[in-house]
C-alpha cells in the first residue's frame, strides 16, 4: 500500500495544508494542519517524501515549507541537529 492511502489528510480539505504564508493569520491554519499530521499514521513517510522531493509549498509531515528548507540547509551544510 502507498503511504498516501493511509494519510489522515485524505479526509480533510486540501486547502488546509496550503496556507498563504507562514506568519500572522496563517499560523492558525498551520497549527490546524499540524493537528491532523500529529494523528497521522504516516507522518514520517510524508515528511521524508517532502524533504526528498524538496516540496516547496504546504504543510507536509507537520512541517512548513520554511521548516523543510531549514532542514535541507542544515543537511547540506552539516550544521545543527
Amino acid at each position: 500500500m502507498n503511504w498516501r492511502e493511509a494519510a489522515a489528510c485524505r479526509s480533510e480539505d486540501p486547502e488546509l495544508f496550503f496556507p498563504v504564508g507562514e506568519d500572522g493569520p496563517a499560523r492558525r491554519q498551520i497549527e490546524q494542519a499540524r493537528a491532523v499530521c500529529r494523528r497521522c499514521p504516516v507522518l514520517v513517510p510524508c515528511a521524508s517524501w517532502a524533504l526528498r522531493n524538496a516540496e516547496r509549498d504546504g504543510v507536509w509531515g507537520a512541517m512548513t515549507a520554511g521548516e523543510r528548507r531549514d532542514v535541507l540547509f542544515r543537511r547540506r551544510t552539516g550544521s545543527g541537529p
